[in-house]
């Protein structure tokens, strides 16, 4: 091989040497952009993989807060500001439609506040919850509502001098730079197959990108969903507490706010009022009209108590043609006043057909007239009747319990009863019973409780609250048939001693399964009297109980015992005390039966209509415990 050869092939050699390297470099190039494009794509993706775990918690937040039980106001609230807090827009809101004589408008009724809240107050001095918009004066809202489309801007200046058109250039102007809103959007809701408002954020963006339009409509039906739930748990609430034909709250409302009010009366040593109101001639207006105008008449006093009452007064029906009103912080001279405004409110309605009706008011003020809150009722109901007996369309004051003590005479005769050993009960428990006795203040709650003991000495199965539901039942019954406070009183004593000739019978014939033979009913039938003459007669105080005790197991249609009676002959005291008693006892098990239930136990009740108790006696007695019921 010559020189030049050499030098040809060495040339070469260089030559594959720089084209390998060349090559080289370019695959190197490739691998590293390649490389940039790769961390690029995770990059972006990572982003997406955030995000989207941001739109999960927040919708998974919008869920919680739908099972929480909480206000619509609070749920609302708390989803928008996960908005702002969790996927980093300025400030979102959810505008409500709303109606007013000048036509719809949209109004802030839910907002995440804070930074952009201040921004508001600080530029046009009123709250984000203060602004109305006005379809007429934003041209996109109405296209973009009626097509339940989202509807996209940049345009925060006209957005601004929609919402306040006096503003000017330069204020609006700044109020976008300080906010650092560049565009805003807005999802309209519904509610129902109707618009309810809208969904609008505010973003630091220019534009939204697709997944992100997406997720918003996404969580505008996540909102929706929040709305119909909330607004489900508002109403069966509502149904809850309030009378559905008055839309007043009901009994059981009532007799859970008197006794808080109570407890907060005492601590702030406040007096507060009762008012009971009761339409007068109910009976006479169904007889005469029927049913739907005695409907009438009772809507009315209830658009009167809503009408002449203050923000935090409590009315309620209580049941049939019955009020009650409660009045916190109000004296008995304050629940005069206001028990008199109601009268002349009710008396100056004009209804179709019935023209006027009147009501018999009732008024009695806690710590005043009495301490304990089942007693105050009581004195109200009084009073209320007080009312009917002396006219009817007039107010009474209640008089203080210190003048109408029954409780006393009941605290005495049990004290006589267990002190000197007239029923055979263990000494221990007779020893407890009177020391509670002896201790206790004039309080139904405590003699309901002693009561009950003493029966669960002869009859476990006594319900814990027997004594109270039977008095409840009793005194109702007893003001349908328009019987004096003295009389409703003998009734009160009576149903805490009737059955107590009990505690002298064989306890083995009292729990007996099998039949009873024809002694052991001879045994049970001569109970009243034992109570009335062995045990009673000898206590002065009660000698007028013992002619209704003596009567209480005699049946209307004469089959009863002991003096086999009927009809108009039996003191209604005792028809009253025979019904409760048979309708309580239904209620509770006993040896040879289970429980029924409170709408078997009605069964029962009407299906010895005529026989035990009269036909009257017992569409009353029904209709008491239908409203007790609702």
């Amino acid at each position: 091989m010559g020189f030049f050869d050499s030098l040809k092939n060495f040339k070469n050699q260089i030559e594959h040497i720089e084209s390998s390297v060349y090559s080289g470099k370019q695959s190197l190039l490739e691998l590293y952009e390649r490389n940039v494009k790769l961390e690029e794509e995770i990059a972006a993706r990572t982003k997406e993989l955030d995000t989207a775990n941001k739109q999960m918690l927040t919708l998974q937040h919008v869920w919680d807060m739908m099972n929480s039980s909480k206000p619509l106001s609070s749920v609302l609230n708390a989803t928008v500001s996960s908005l702002q807090g969790e996927l980093g827009y300025l400030h979102s809101c959810i505008a409500k439609k709303l109606v007013d004589n000048e036509g719809d408008y949209l109004q802030v009724v839910a907002c995440s506040g804070e930074l952009f809240g201040d921004k508001f107050l600080n530029f046009f001095r009123c709250e984000p919850s203060d602004i109305r918009l006005k379809f007429p004066d934003i041209e996109v809202l109405p296209d973009a509502i009626s097509g339940k489309k989202i509807y996209q801007s940049t345009n925060i200046l006209n957005l601004v001098r929609s919402v306040f058109p006096g503003i000017t250039e330069e204020s609006a102007m700044n109020f976008a730079l300080e906010t650092r809103a560049k565009s805003f959007i807005l999802v309209p809701l519904s509610y129902n197959h109707s618009h309810f408002g809208s969904l609008v954020v505010f973003s630091s963006r220019e534009n939204a990108t697709e997944n992100e339009l997406n997720f918003l409509n996404l969580f505008a039906k996540q909102i929706e969903l929040a709305i119909t739930i909330a607004d489900l748990f508002q109403a069966v609430k509502e149904q809850a507490i309030t009378d559905a034909m008055t839309g007043l709250y009901n009994r059981r409302y009532f007799e859970e706010f008197i006794k808080k009010e109570a407890v907060r009366a005492e601590r702030q040593n406040q007096k507060f009022t009762v008012i009971g109101i009761d339409l007068d001639h109910l009976k006479k207006i169904n007889d005469l009209y029927g049913h739907n105008y005695g409907d009438v008449a009772i809507k009315a006093i209830a658009e009167v108590l809503k009408s002449n009452g203050r923000s935090i007064d409590v009315a309620a029906r209580m049941g049939g043609e019955e009020f009650n009103v409660i009045l916190p912080g109000v004296d008995s001279s304050g629940g005069i006043v206001v028990a008199e405004r109601i009268r002349k409110a009710i008396e100056t309605v004009t209804l179709e057909k019935l023209g006027h009706v009147t009501a018999s008011l009732g008024v009695a003020t806690y710590m005043e007239h009495s301490d304990d809150v089942d007693e105050l009722l009581e004195l109200v109901d009084h009073a209320m009747y007080e009312s009917k007996r002396n006219g009817r369309n007039r107010v009474t004051l209640a008089k203080p319990v210190s003048e109408t003590s029954w409780q006393e005479v009941a605290i005495d005769t049990f004290i006589n009863i267990l002190s000197k050993h007239r029923i055979p009960i263990d000494i221990k428990t007779s020893k407890l019973l009177t020391n509670k006795l002896q201790e206790m203040n004039i309080n139904n709650e405590m003699l309901y409780q002693v009561s009950d003991e003493l029966i669960r000495t002869y009859n476990p199965e006594h319900a814990q609250d027997g004594t109270k539901q039977k008095i409840q039942l009793a005194s109702l019954l007893a003001k349908r048939f328009d019987l004096p406070k003295e009389s409703i009183d003998k009734l009160k004593i009576a149903i805490l001693l009737y059955d107590i000739g009990n505690t002298m019978l064989p306890k083995e014939l009292l729990g007996k399964k099998d039949p009873l033979t024809e002694e052991d009913k001879q045994s049970i039938k001569r109970h009243p009297v034992i109570a009335a003459r062995e045990i009673l007669e000898p206590i002065s105080t009660v000698v007028d109980i013992i002619p209704i005790i003596e009567k209480h197991h005699e049946n209307w249609n004469g089959t009863g015992y002991p003096a086999k009676i009927s009809g108009e002959n039996i003191p209604i005291e005792s028809q009253i005390i025979l019904i409760v008693d048979s309708y309580c006892a239904l209620l509770e098990n006993r040896p040879y039966r289970q429980a029924m239930s409170k709408e078997d136990a009605l069964n029962v009740i009407r299906q010895d209509a005529n026989n035990k108790w009269s036909e009257k006696l017992t569409d009353e007695f029904v209709s008491i415990v239908k409203n007790e019921l609702n």
